[in-house]
């Protein structure tokens, strides 16, 4: 196990590369989808809370990241016009089935069942970034999915108490960061296969 203090590695490295995003957001053409950025936003600020209930240390350092970068996100995409995605019918349904979740999350009296229904949450929100990306790859940047992937793998390294409501939310932000990172690249992963 390693020192504690390696979190904050973890921390710089995802603020620049969130810092990254949004300056892609001014000058590359990348466009969020609000849906999935405010329930990410969301749920990792309240799954943070409940993994400090449960005895996480600095292992929650990369679930609040998880949703630091993401309030950075909307904040200044609110400030670049046509900067975000238009959210359509598809993303609203995976919205309205996030919030649910969450909701369900918020009123399970168990921490583990909890923890689950934020990653539901948070996985259903995932959804429209996943389709977006796959259809338009042009309208991501992979950096701070790339952030969280290290941010998280460095909090996971530091874990003493391997609880289920304090270790699940990190490797479920690894997994989910390589989703939405092969959903960018896929099309380039396939171009370079079919050139060989």
């Amino acid at each position: 196990m390693l020192p504690e203090k390696i979190v904050f590695i973890g921390v710089v490295i995802n603020l620049s590369l969130s810092f990254w995003y949004i300056r892609s957001i001014f000058r590359s053409g990348t466009r969020p989808n609000l849906v999935s950025w405010f329930i990410w936003m969301l749920a990792p600020f309240v799954g943070t809370f409940l993994a400090i209930k449960a005895g996480a240390g600095f292992s929650v350092t990369g679930i609040f990241m998880a949703g630091f970068g993401p309030l950075l996100v909307i904040i200044f995409s609110l400030f670049k016009r046509n900067a975000f995605w238009k959210i359509e019918t598809f993303d609203v349904v995976c919205g309205i089935f996030s919030i649910l979740a969450f909701l369900l999350y918020i009123l399970t009296l168990n921490l583990s069942i909890s923890i689950l229904f934020a990653i539901i949450s948070d996985g259903l929100a995932a959804v429209p970034t996943i389709n977006k990306s796959w259809k338009f790859p042009e309208s991501e940047s992979i950096s701070v999915y790339l952030g969280g992937i290290i941010n998280n793998v460095l909090s996971l390294l530091v874990i003493k108490n391997w609880d289920f409501a304090v270790y699940s939310f990190n490797i479920y932000f690894v997994l989910i960061n390589i989703i939405i990172i092969f959903a960018i690249y896929h099309k380039k992963m396939l171009y370079f296969k079919n050139e060989k």
